[in-house]
């Protein structure tokens, strides 16, 4: 059963559906991103929502980023 099943966007009322997607986040001097992560998207303005439970483990997934799959170099430019 879908958690967002007949739930609706606060705001635009669009219809909310499940998705796995990535979530990136600044953490000191560097990035880290989550893959697979469960979020309620709203049909019509893409707000994400997230259940209480899954902002749980994504925080602590974040605080213990030894345990992470891959690491990536990534450049950075300047204007």
């Amino acid at each position: 059963m879908d958690f967002w099943n007949k739930e609706t966007c606060e705001y635009c009322a669009g219809k909310i559906r499940e998705r796995r997607i990535e979530v990136y986040r600044r953490v000191n001097n560097g990035y880290v991103v989550v893959r697979n992560v469960p979020a309620g998207i709203c049909q019509e303005c893409g707000t994400k929502y997230y259940a209480a439970n899954v902002l749980k483990l994504l925080t602590q997934r974040i605080k213990d980023r030894k345990a992470a799959q891959k690491k990536v170099e990534v450049p950075i430019l300047t204007f």
